[in-house]
């Protein structure tokens, strides 16, 4: 209990009722008592004898609650009705799922007993039989009203709203069309618990109470709790009397009764009286679930007490379960632009993520996050440094703020790893003082671990104006019998609050793109790894065996070239001393010694290339190049290239890693030979079914080539004269001397085209001196059944 106050037990709304000094204290799923316009027996359920019973069976039956007690089913409800119910015990499945049984007369005296509708259902172990004055003399449900027809036209019109509004204000319509009932409204749930009214069908003559706010309070947690498991809770005379169980407790269970599902469930005098504050007489609530927690209500009032018969009920039902499964949709609907351009954002940035490898350039460029969710600032935490973007609290308050809200995220029931507030410094009183830039956050955690990718989105404080029924802080109290109790207030009169510390609140579409775009960035994040993991792999495998072979080349073939420079040192050191009279032999030598074990490590490399197998599979061109570019990454960035990639790249039947080789060897080249003050290097492909690109594919392209796909990397460099093209591919041939265009042992155009064609595949070049080079080469398509050449 939250005042610490014991209620007796076992409870009745009847007796202890007036003692209530908290609604979160009062038992409303076992409140010991019933509606007094019906009857209610507990039954054991193997033999069918009654239990319980309400105290006023004797109104209905004739019979005295010591003639029930004991007695079987049969003896209260008639040997066809107690059959028909014992079948479907039998057959149904009953528990906590109240189902009709049958409508009919109940035997013996008063002979003007009225005809009873009865549902059944099991709760604890118990079967409930609920009995009801039906209002009519034949057993046939529907006969009262084709309600059902009525909400099979009404989910037409559901179906057909186009926004959240329109789709509150059709339920409301149509829930007073099938009661009767004087005012229906439909009833949402915020954050915090209050409600607002989003719609409200009325007669002509009553006040509008659409946009009307209602504390936490108004419905008690108790109460919200019963709305989440029933279907419909008739109240059809607030101010009719109760009506006792006998006993209280069940002398089966020992435990009071469970009435959750109950349709004459007893009402709370905290409620009848609310209720009578109002003015209302009779109710009629049906709860709109969404995921199966609670959304809100429909709330049907009445201003003089009204029957409320089991078609009725089971229309209005009805009505909210098919409000229930379409209130997605609608609030779908009305956001379903701006989900589709939230989703094309995140997109967007995430390509860009995964090419950079890095989440913060997300944050920059166009679009970046700040385009998706309307925010007026963002800050993504990655590998323990913030990026920022728009207006956000500083560092210093970043990370405590980080810091409790990773406690939060891990908290969150549903594991979605994400937390929204428009209400930070409620919540969290140390960030009171950044309301200006920070009263809204929504956050989203990649994992769990205390350093993973954190995103946060900022709303600055707006002020906003509540239009409450009533003053919500009113909580009067009344001496009872008892002492002292809680009352409900009396008024209801718009009384408005200019509320601070709030944002504009996250629409429920924001944070589920903040949850798909951690899925996506979880998704990156795993790719990346593994990637890293196998490339790691392959990495060292190579390393294993160019470590064998450059240790046998190392040992064999340097020897003399360590004995050459040894001398040479001697020479020189002959020179200085006089000795010798040419010392610029000398440092000849000294260079050529540079120079040939320059080419002894292009020849070691070269040689692995051609005794390597190659593992080819289907692979995705687009990752190999960005890593190929990675690789050069420092020498892109010193160059100062631009790279271009017009189209993305296909799918080809290769290996990941020689192919990934070629791209930088061929990228490579395309930056070094390049004098032009604004340098470009293009990559790209001509496919051969690809009519539109069709007349670029080059004349030059050999007859073994003009079936397949053509890659491409195109620069705007120095060019080639056409005399050199048989020793463009020579090994070791350069162009330009030794020490030109950054040297280089010529080894790197050799090594691409044996990898080209250990695949099978050919590669040439087109160049104009002065203008540029395209190289092209083939690789097997995707899916091939082409066997890669053995090229030694």
């Amino acid at each position: 209990m939250t005042n610490g106050m014991q209620l007796p037990f076992p409870y009745s709304i009847k007796r202890h009722g007036i003692s209530l000094s908290n609604c979160d204290d009062e038992p409303v799923q076992t409140p010991g008592c019933i509606q007094a316009h019906g009857m209610l027996l507990a039954v054991r359920i193997d033999d069918l004898i009654v239990t319980q019973v309400s105290d006023n069976c004797e109104r209905w039956t004739a019979l005295r609650v010591d003639q029930v007690l004991g007695s079987a089913l049969s003896r209260v409800v008639g040997s066809a009705s107690a059959e028909r119910i014992g079948e479907l015990v039998r057959t149904e499945a009953l528990d906590q799922n109240p189902c009709y049984a049958l409508t009919s007369s109940l035997p013996g005296p008063p002979a003007d007993a009225a005809v009873m509708d009865m549902t059944i259902h099991t709760a604890d172990g118990v079967l409930l039989v609920e009995l009801e004055p039906s209002g009519r003399t034949l057993p046939a449900v529907g006969q009262d009203g084709d309600y059902f027809s009525t909400v099979r036209k009404t989910i037409g019109r559901l179906k057909s709203t186009r926004s959240l509004a329109e789709f509150c204000e059709v339920v409301a319509r149509e829930a007073r069309s099938i009661t009767g009932l004087d005012r229906a409204m439909v009833y949402h749930f915020h954050a915090d618990d209050s409600g607002e009214v989003m719609a409200d069908a009325r007669r002509d003559d009553l006040p509008s109470w659409q946009g009307l706010r209602y504390p936490a309070s108004d419905i008690p947690r108790p109460a919200r709790e019963i709305f989440k498991k029933i279907g419909v809770r008739p109240l059809p005379d607030a101010q009719g009397e109760l009506c006792e169980m006998v006993p209280l407790l069940n002398p089966d269970t020992q435990r009071p009764l469970q009435m959750t599902h109950c349709a004459l469930r007893g009402a709370s005098v905290m409620y009848t009286e609310y209720l009578q504050n109002m003015g209302v007489a009779a109710t009629l609530t049906m709860p709109i679930l969404r995921d199966g927690e609670l959304w809100g209500l429909i709330a049907c009032h009445h201003y003089t007490a009204k029957a409320l018969a089991y078609p009725l009920r089971s229309a209005a039902e009805f009505l909210a379960q098919i409000a229930s499964l379409e209130i997605a949709q609608a609030e779908l609907r009305e956001h379903l632009q701006y989900r589709i351009d939230l989703d094309a954002v995140h997109l967007s940035v995430l390509a860009r993520a995964a090419g950079d490898g890095q989440l913060s350039i997300m944050n920059t460029g166009s679009p970046n996050l700040l385009d998706g969710i309307h925010a007026d600032g963002i800050a993504i935490f990655q590998e323990a440094r913030w990026h920022t973007a728009g207006v956000v609290p500083d560092a210093s308050h970043l990370n405590p703020l980080a810091a409790w809200l990773r406690r939060r995220i891990d908290e969150a029931p549903d594991a979605s790893q994400t937390f929204a507030t428009d209400a930070l410094g409620a919540l969290h009183p140390p960030a009171a003082e950044l309301a200006e830039v920070a009263s809204g956050v929504l956050a989203t955690a990649v994992s769990r671990h205390p350093d993973s990718p954190l995103i946060l989105w900022f709303r600055g404080e707006q002020l906003q104006t509540y239009n409450w029924a009533g003053n919500p802080g009113e909580k009067p109290t009344a001496v009872g019998p008892l002492g002292p109790r809680l009352t409900p207030r009396r008024s209801f009169d718009l009384w408005q609050e200019l509320v601070r510390g709030r944002s504009t609140p996250w629409r429920r579409v924001e944070v589920e793109a903040a949850q798909r775009l951690r899925r996506m960035v979880m998704d990156l994040v795993v790719v990346r790894a593994d990637q890293l993991a196998v490339a790691n792999a392959e990495l060292a495998s190579s390393n294993a065996e160019l470590d064998a072979f450059a240790y046998v080349a190392g040992h064999d073939l340097k020897e003399p070239l360590r004995g050459i420079n040894k001398y040479a040192h001697r020479l020189l050191e002959d020179t200085k001393a006089g000795r010798i009279q040419d010392p610029e032999r000398v440092e000849w030598l000294l260079r050529m010694t540079v120079r040939m074990d320059t080419l002894l490590n292009a020849l070691l490399h070269f040689s692995r290339v051609g005794r390597l197998s190659l593992d080819c599979a289907d692979i995705d061109l687009g990752p190999v190049l960005v890593e190929a570019m990675d690789m050069l990454g420092a020498r892109l960035a010193e160059s100062r290239v631009e790279v271009r990639v017009p189209r993305p790249l296909p799918m080809a039947h290769c290996d990941r890693i020689r192919v990934r080789e070629v791209f930088a060897n061929l990228i490579s080249n395309a930056t070094k030979y390049n004098d032009k003050p604004h340098p470009w290097v293009e990559i790209g492909c001509i496919g051969a079914q690809d009519e539109a690109l069709a007349l670029q594919r080059p004349a030059s392209t050999p007859a073994g080539a003009r079936g397949d796909t053509l890659f491409y990397v195109r620069d705007n460099g120095i060019g080639i004269e056409t005399r050199h093209k048989d020793r463009i591919f020579a090994i070791f041939k350069r162009l330009h001397s030794a020490d030109a265009f950054g040297g280089g042992s010529g080894a790197g155009l050799t090594i691409a085209r044996k990898m080209v064609q250990q695949h099978g595949g050919l590669i040439w070049f087109d160049s104009q001196v002065g203008e540029g080079t395209t190289f092209y080469f083939t690789l097997p398509d995707a899916g091939s059944s082409r066997e890669a050449a053995h090229v030694a």
